[in-house]
């Protein structure tokens, strides 16, 4: 399966970015706001700068304090970002991930963000293919 069709059966295709000059707290807000664990990092919305998850907060607060919360994302963020595109095949995205330990992978083409999958996309999808390969099995076995 390919990662276009999670991108395809996601709620909504947009990403959420945020501009690396804002602050850590900005940036938790949106993550709040938004009900995710992870923004895009991006100076124009359209390009993959970084990544900024949640996690990357919390270890900044029990390291700082408080005070990082008026720093700049860019100072905070990942900026070694490891993306897929559409045609990317879903069993290497979910390895990466796992290896990686990391939730969340930009679709990037042409150096353009087009989407963001997250490790329970990629599980749904692999759970979704596993239960229809069993339904055509069955099928088989019974002769329908």
């Amino acid at each position: 399966m390919l990662i276009q069709f999670i991108l395809k059966s996601k709620a909504s295709s947009g990403v959420v970015t945020i501009a690396p000059n804002a602050t850590i707290s900005q940036a938790a807000e949106l993550l709040a706001d938004h009900k995710i664990g992870t923004v895009v990092v991006s100076e124009n919305g359209e390009t993959a700068d970084g990544i900024l998850s949640e996690r990357d907060i919390v270890r900044e607060l029990a390291r700082s304090g408080s005070s990082c919360m008026e720093g700049a994302v860019s100072d905070y963020m990942t900026r070694k970002l490891v993306t897929c595109t559409s045609q990317s095949n879903v069993e290497q995205v979910l390895k990466d991930m796992t290896e990686g330990r990391f939730r969340h992978m930009p679709v990037v083409e042409d150096d353009k963000l087009i989407g963001l999958v997250s490790l329970g996309d990629v599980v749904k999808a692999q759970l979704a293919e596993v239960a229809m390969e069993k339904n055509a099995l069955e099928g088989m076995i019974m002769g329908h």
